[in-house]
């Protein structure tokens, strides 16, 4: 009751509280809906009459106009007419002064009541002086524009505000009598309350200290056969309290069936056989685990007469009986543990009595198991045994503790054993006893190594010299290879700078004996005269271009190692680079009747030099085309692979075999002896392409099976800028074979 009243209370005013809200927001929605609706009608009759009127005096003033259709009510409610003319400028307003400017800045240059006006409807808008109104536009005829209605909030909700407020009132004076009636009665019960408390309290003590000792009350009713529990004993066992008393047999179900019958117990009270009761336990908790109890009780009788109680507690004595198990485990695991060990131990107390000793210790004084009785003094132990025969006795070095002592012992049966004896702090004895006899053996082994050790020592201090003056001509040696190696390559990149700044003085007489021949085999001027002239025209044509491309691929090389050569990456079209390089090769497929195919990829984009593009592609399908057989066919393919471009170029030639796949890409590496023709080719081909993908940051490889053909695949980086790791290989590549084919580049140039 205490809390029902209160709650009834509060519930109550709560309640009329949100019918109080609930009415005035119906009110507050009633109030806006009746003047949206209101606002409508008014525009719609105010624009009929304005329209009827401009017809009817179109040379009138607006404001008079608007004067006389607007309906006074509705000016004494707060409602406002504004009129705009074509411009959108307002020329007229009733209800305040008209304000200047346009229509859409007065409303809102973000409302859509000017675009869409009546479809627009009425809607709730800001006002520039930041109140917020209602307001609604209707289209008028020329040479008016439109008719805008604003009712402004504060006008709307005047009455409603009026009438929230008398029920405001009254909710308030309802909830002051409400409030006075729970004071009276908190007032009245708080006596009653205090009285329960000071209950409350005691018992609380009580059963925290119950519950902290893990105890419990009992109250058995012999007679009626119930047990009265305190809130304790159900948490001991983990049950929730269902009352303040059980039945015999409830409790009799958690005994454990070993441990007694309670029956028992109460027929012995009965017959009066005892006053009190001592008995250990156990009983199941809500886990399904047993837990340990210890029952002290006493027979108690109120009155003559009376229905005797069997009253006491109960203790949890499940931590002593698990410590008991521990410990007795604990020392089962010690006893065994040493007597795994090899060693031979004994135990003393502080009184020289024997506490434990394993086998080991047995077997070397010859005790019997009768002899290493526990508790049994030292004298006597010693009578019963027969020490061991010590030959020599060695102290260990070292500053000795207190109370202990190290050393070792040799047997007369030439075993040794290292006997370490400790005072404990109890103030007993162990000893253990350790044989160490391989020890000794191998320490001797160690001596002997050593001496040997020495002898070879000495053989290296001999050598040793040997080895210095042998140091000091390498030394020598290694200043003079250096120097040479420095020279070396001084020269070396003067021959690369000479041959990159030869570009034009190289090219310039060959393009006039390529110019000139191609004039003369096609008689541009006239015939030559005799037939073996064009002929000869056409062998010095074809001989100018191969030497042309002998030396730009010279070049080109030098420009590389030389680091001259850049590329400047970017976007292109792929089908576009892949028909440039085909175009190169053309002539000659067409020429040896071999089949030129590429896989087309429209709309694709490729990110790379463009030139340098062509160009390695150029190399690859000249070498496929060259060394693919007549019927043959050669095919070019690309994929995009994971923010990469993959290009493969295919062919049908003779393959080449797997020992020369390790050299080829080397500069002048050449897979076969000639040509048809019988012209060489330069063999830096694909070294220029391979250092061309360097700079790119990308990769070639090649697979070849002979007979089958060949594959070439080149992988371009798509990023925008290529990883300086992948440059710094190719500037390691470029770089590495110099000194090889330095005197191949000398000879090349020579030709």
């Amino acid at each position: 009751m205490r809390r029902a009243v209160p709650a009834m209370v509060v519930l109550f005013i709560a309640a009329l509280g949100a019918m109080t809200v609930a009415m005035a927001r119906d009110a507050h929605e009633r109030a806006v809906a009746d003047a949206t609706a209101e606002l409508e009608q008014l525009g719609a009759l105010l624009s009929q009459d304005l329209r009827e009127a401009a017809k009817r005096f179109p040379k009138a003033d607006p404001n008079a106009l608007l004067a006389d259709a607007m309906p006074s009510r509705a000016l004494a409610r707060g409602a406002q007419a504004f009129i705009s003319n074509a411009a959108g400028d307002i020329v007229a307003a009733a209800g305040r002064k008209a304000p200047r400017g346009a229509l859409n800045d007065y409303l809102g240059p973000t409302q859509p009541l000017t675009i869409f006006a009546e479809k627009a409807g009425v809607l709730r808008i800001a006002l520039p002086d930041g109140a917020e109104a209602l307001a609604g536009v209707r289209t008028l005829a020329a040479p008016f524009s439109q008719l805008a209605l604003v009712y402004p909030m504060q006008a709307v909700l005047a009455d409603w505000r009026t009438a929230s407020l008398r029920t405001g009132v009254l909710f308030v004076a309802t909830a002051l009598v409400l409030a006075a009636l729970a004071f009276a009665y908190f007032w009245q019960a708080s006596r009653a309350r205090e009285s329960d408390r000071v209950c409350d309290l005691v018992r609380d003590r009580i059963d925290t200290a119950l519950s902290r000792g893990r105890c419990g009350l009992w109250d058995w009713d012999l007679a009626r056969g119930r047990i009265y529990w305190s809130d304790s004993m159900y948490e001991i066992l983990g049950l929730a309290p269902i009352g303040n008393y059980l039945s015999f047999g409830d409790v009799n179900a958690l005994v454990h069936p070993q441990d007694g019958d309670l029956a028992a117990i109460a027929e012995m009270i009965t017959a009066s056989r005892a006053e009190s009761v001592d008995h250990a336990f156990r009983m199941q908790n809500v886990r399904g685990e047993w837990v340990w109890l210890r029952a002290r009780a006493e027979l108690v009788r109120e009155r003559a007469g009376a229905t005797p109680h069997l009253v006491g507690i109960c203790v949890d004595i499940t931590e002593q009986k698990t410590l008991a198990e521990r410990t007795a485990t604990a020392d089962m695991r010690l006893r065994d543990a040493i007597e795994s060990v090899s060693e031979a131990f004994v135990l003393w107390d502080a009184d020289n009595r024997l506490v434990m000793c394993n086998s080991k210790f047995q077997r070397l004084h010859n005790l019997s198991a009768d002899a290493v009785t526990p508790g049994a003094p030292y004298v006597q132990v010693m009578e019963k045994g027969t020490p061991p025969m010590i030959q020599t006795e060695t102290a260990l070095a070292g500053r000795p503790q207190a109370g202990a002592r190290t050393y070792e012992a040799r047997l007369g049966d030439g075993r040794w054993l290292q006997i370490n004896e400790r005072r404990t702090k109890d103030g007993g004895y162990v000893s253990v006893g350790t044989d160490i006899t391989a020890l000794k053996r191998h320490e001797e082994q160690l001596m002997e190594s050593e001496r040997r050790l020495m002898a070879t020592v000495a053989d290296l201090r001999r050598s040793r010299q040997t080895l210095e003056l042998q140091a000091q001509q390498l030394a020598d040696l290694a200043e003079k290879y250096l120097e040479q190696k420095a020279e070396a390559e001084t020269a070396n990149r003067a021959k690369s700078e000479f041959l990159a700044n030869m570009s034009h003085e190289l090219r310039t007489p060959l393009n006039a004996v390529i110019g000139f021949s191609d004039m003369m085999r096609q008689e541009t001027f006239g015939p030559l005269g005799a037939g073996k002239y064009v002929d000869y025209a056409n062998d010095i044509h074809q001989a100018g271009e191969y030497l042309l491309g002998v030396i730009s691929d010279v070049l080109d090389m030098s420009r590389l190692e030389a680091g001259r050569f850049t590329i400047a990456k970017a976007d292109f079209e792929l089908d576009a680079g892949l028909a440039g390089a085909l175009a190169s090769v053309e002539q000659a497929a067409l020429e040896k009747n071999v089949a030129l195919t590429a896989e087309a990829m429209p709309g694709r984009r490729a990110h790379a030099d463009r030139a340098a593009f062509e160009k390695i592609l150029s190399i690859l399908l000249r070498n496929a085309v060259k060394f693919t057989p007549p019927e043959g066919r050669v095919s070019v393919r690309a994929r995009f692979v994971m923010g990469t471009l993959n290009i493969y170029v295919e062919d049908s030639g003779a393959g080449i075999p797997a020992a020369a796949l390790a050299k080829i890409g080397r500069p002048f590496e050449q897979l076969s002896g000639g040509l048809d023709n019988g012209m060489k080719g330069s063999g830096l081909g694909l070294a220029i392409a391979r250092s061309l993908v360097d700079l790119h940051g990308g990769s070639m490889r090649i697979r070849s099976t002979v007979g089958v053909g060949t594959i070439v695949m080149v992988r371009l980086p798509q990023t925008r800028d290529a990883p300086r790791q992948k440059l710094l290989m190719a500037a390691a590549a470029a770089s590495a074979p110099r000194r090889a084919y330095a005197p191949k580049l000398r000879a090349a140039a020579r030709r």
